[in-house]
């Protein structure tokens, strides 16, 4: 009996069997070569000039499949890089980055030189040649060309600050996963006719485990404007044999890029030998004829480092010394016979160290991009080939017309639901005391009735716990099912691979950065804060360095914390995690991200609303499992739950004058309090101020007075904490030994909780009402006992 794959949708082809006449003339195969010794070369004099940084390796073998993409595949106009209906690309390996700056500022080069009208009027949307002078160099840079020249500092990985880019990659699989919710956020807004998104990785870059959840994803919901060109050159950092070669094991996985796609259900290109110009072009032809509804990898064979003097894994994040005998032999080719000499730094003539050093480093360098100048500038014949090529690109890009698909959502409505009417609750969120739902739940309603408003623009996933954590009820109102492109496009709910919380974070982050969508990701907390991390991380990295190219308010993505704190006991310690709020609150620089803790289903809407309003790159809210019952705020003599927009908030003012302050945090603990600690210590004639933290973050963005209003210094220095997340979480709030010694919190016994019913959880960990009643009058005798 043989084993064979089940039935695919998606289709392999050899090139070298379908190519017939080559694509490109003797001419056009000239100039490509042309250009590529010119790209090549100008890779060997970064990695030179800018010693010991970058990857040559990588941004060589990848060079060819780049320059066939913007010279011929790609559908975009130079002028003008953020135009929302051109092509992407996208270098989901981001250690290629020194490559794509090269390549960037080559093409600018050609089009400065034979035909400026084609460049952005903006010099600020070009990366110029004289812009590799901040490669890998910090904006504090202050070398005389780098500060004459204005040039940009270049990141040792790509983020948006360079122009055409939308993501931050490079980060473990992180660029396939967020590249692929770019192409989701073309495809849903403008439909069949939405711009190809294509990504550039190498085979390394598909071992780890969310790469292979984001090809699921991609493959199973139909996404055919995606377009992975996959670098194959068996070279990582440590391994010359990083996949199953033919019969021969690999190091690292025992399959070949060709398989891995194809049994995700993609359709498959190989070209044999990725270093061929016409095998290149042909293949990326032959992928934008396919029209069978499924993503496309275009897999090609090629030489890490080739023709640099140093192949394989050698040249992945090294090359040669800094103006060796290796670098003059990889730079002959361009230079020999036309009398142009490269300069020789330290040589022991002059120093190089110190910042005169640095200085007699930069003027070399910028001595040797000058010969390249040179060299595009005396070839005529170049210029006008490949710039006449960036004209048609653009000419291509006019021609497909495309705009948003019939009932496109309109994100921009719920940002403005969230300005201008977030002091006013709807009436389906005012919740009758007494009556019972949960966090989740409220959680659920207030996306649906954004995504109602925006026609459709959140996208609900879950890590197969869709309707345990209630953002199913996002969706509810769409057609029925998953997501498919081609089968069920108007569906909200994205099956992100299954138990998936790595690439489902990764797809909402690229699918937020596209700009139409927000994607909101669930799980449990325990899972979606550590796994989400990075993903989020990198979005609000992205977030801050498109800053550089259009100033513009933040692209949300919501990282649903669901199931979360101690009160999902009956899970276990496992699950009910008191650690995932330390991962996330405070964790970001300020306006990049905002977590959201309420503790009574009516403070959900003004939370998440004030969140959106405010445009934070990443929305975090933590709603817990149980069902709960809606406390009479105005019977107990309690703030109303708008004001948890604020962040933080005075719960309930002492009747007289204050025997001390108790800091809340969490539901689950805070409920307890409410409920069962409160009636006694009321009951004992126990006068307190309560405040409660709602979100640090949206705290964080008032201004100082209002904050100090709100929450003053003399509260913090004597107040009592009960949190049902960590003790570091309370830092912040409870300044003074005594009160942080007697701050209540899972772990204050100094083990990880037990299983079982969330009040039997809260006893064991001393939280439960009784207990806090304890502490809080232990509490007040200490505050007495100072006095």
């Amino acid at each position: 009996m043989t084993f064979t794959l089940g039935p695919r949708r998606g289709i392999y082809i050899d090139i070298q069997s379908e190519m017939g006449k080559a694509p490109l003339s003797a001419s056009e195969l000239a100039q490509f070569e042309a250009y590529d010794l010119i790209y090549r070369s100008t890779c060997s004099l970064l990695y030179n000039y800018v010693p010991m940084s970058g990857h040559p390796g990588g941004s060589i073998s990848s060079g060819r499949i780049v320059t066939a993409l913007l010279f011929d595949g790609m559908d975009y106009d130079l002028a003008n890089p953020d135009r929302e209906d051109a092509d992407l690309i996208s270098y989901a390996a981001g250690h290629k980055a020194l490559g794509l700056y090269v390549m960037w500022a080559l093409r600018d080069e050609l089009a400065r030189a034979a035909s400026p009208a084609l460049l952005p009027a903006d010099e600020e949307l070009r990366l110029r040649l004289e812009d590799l002078l901040g490669f890998r160099r910090n904006p504090a840079t202050r070398t005389p060309l780098y500060i004459k020249f204005k040039a940009k500092a270049l990141d040792g990985h790509p983020t948006p600050a360079t122009p055409f880019l939308r993501l931050s990659t490079g980060a473990s699989g992180v660029g396939v996963t967020a590249s692929l919710g770019l192409a989701l956020g073309a495809r849903d807004y403008y439909g069949k006719n939405a711009p190809r998104v294509h990504i550039i990785e190498g085979e390394g870059g598909l071992t780890p485990g969310r790469v292979a959840e984001a090809l699921a994803a991609a493959g199973t919901a139909r996404l055919d404007n995606a377009v992975v060109h996959l670098d194959w050159n068996q070279a990582s950092i440590d391994s010359n044999r990083v996949c199953r070669d033919g019969r021969e094991p690999g190091d690292y996985v025992q399959w070949d890029p060709a398989e891995l796609f194809y049994l995700h259900d993609w359709n498959v290109v190989f070209v044999a030998d990725g270093k061929d110009f016409q095998q290149v072009v042909a293949a990326q032809r032959k992928a934008a004829a396919i029209d069978n509804g499924q993503p496309t990898a275009i897999v090609y064979r090629t030489v890490k480092g080739w023709r640099y003097g140093i192949e394989g894994r050698a040249s992945h994040g090294g090359g040669h010394k800094l103006c060796s005998e290796g670098f003059y032999a990889a730079m002959k080719p361009l230079l020999e016979g036309k009398g142009a000499e490269l300069p020789a730094c330290c040589d022991g003539k002059q120093r190089c160290s110190g910042e005169d050093g640095a200085a007699v480093m930069e003027q070399c360098f910028f001595d040797a991009l000058s010969l390249v100048r040179k060299e595009i500038e005396g070839n005529s014949g170049l210029n006008k080939f490949f710039t006449t090529r960036l004209e048609k690109a653009r000419q291509r890009l006019e021609g497909k017309k495309r705009k948003p698909r019939e009932g496109a959502p309109d994100l921009s409505a719920a940002f403005e639901l969230a300005r201008k009417n977030g002091d006013t609750v709807p009436a389906e969120f005012e919740l009758r005391p007494g009556t019972s739902t949960t966090l989740r739940g409220e959680l659920g309603k207030v996306l649906n009735y954004y995504n109602k408003v925006s026609k459709g623009a959140i996208f609900a996933s879950a890590a197969d716990l869709l309707d345990s954590t209630s953002v199913s009820v996002a969706a509810h109102g769409f057609p029925d099912g998953y997501y498919n492109a081609q089968d069920n496009p108007n569906a909200r709910r994205l099956a992100a691979g299954g138990i998936c919380e790595d690439a489902m974070a990764g797809i909402a982050s690229g699918l937020a950065a596209f700009g139409r969508h927000i994607g909101a990701a669930s799980s449990y907390a325990a899972f979606i804060a550590p796994l989400g991390h990075i993903a989020a991380r990198l979005h609000c990295i992205g977030s801050q360095a498109r800053q550089a190219i259009k100033k513009e308010a933040y692209r949300p993505m919501i990282l649903v914390c669901a199931h979360a704190g101690i009160k999902t006991g009956e899970d276990g310690p496992t699950h009910a995690d008191p650690q995932p709020l330390q991962l996330l609150q405070e964790n970001f620089p300020a306006g990049t991200a905002a977590t959201l803790t309420p503790w009574d289903p009516q403070e959900l809407w003004p939370l998440f609303t004030a969140a959106l309003a405010r445009r934070f790159a990443v929305i975090a809210p933590f709603v817990t499992r149980p069902n709960e019952t809606v406390p009479d705020r105005r019977a107990l003599r309690m703030a109303p739950a708008t004001d948890a927009a604020q962040g933080v908030y005075r719960l309930r003012k002492a009747k007289g004058k204050a025997e001390g302050s108790i800091v809340l945090q969490g539901s689950g603990v805070t409920m307890a309090f409410v409920e069962q600690a409160l009636p006694l210590l009321d009951k004992k004639g126990v006068d307190l101020d309560l405040y409660y933290v709602a979100s640090a973050e949206l705290f964080d963005a008032l201004p100082p007075a209002e904050q100090q209003r709100i929450f003053p210094e003399d509260v913090a220095q004597s107040a009592m904490g009960i949190t049902g997340f960590t003790l570091p979480t309370m830092y912040r709030w409870i300044r003074s030994d005594l009160g942080r010694s007697l701050t209540l919190y899972p772990f204050q016994k100094g083990h990880f909780l037990g299983s079982g019913q969330a009040q039997m959880v809260l006893k064991e960990a001393g939280m439960d009402g009784e207990q806090q009643c304890r502490a809080v009058l232990e509490y007040v005798a200490r505050r007495k006992q100072k006095a």
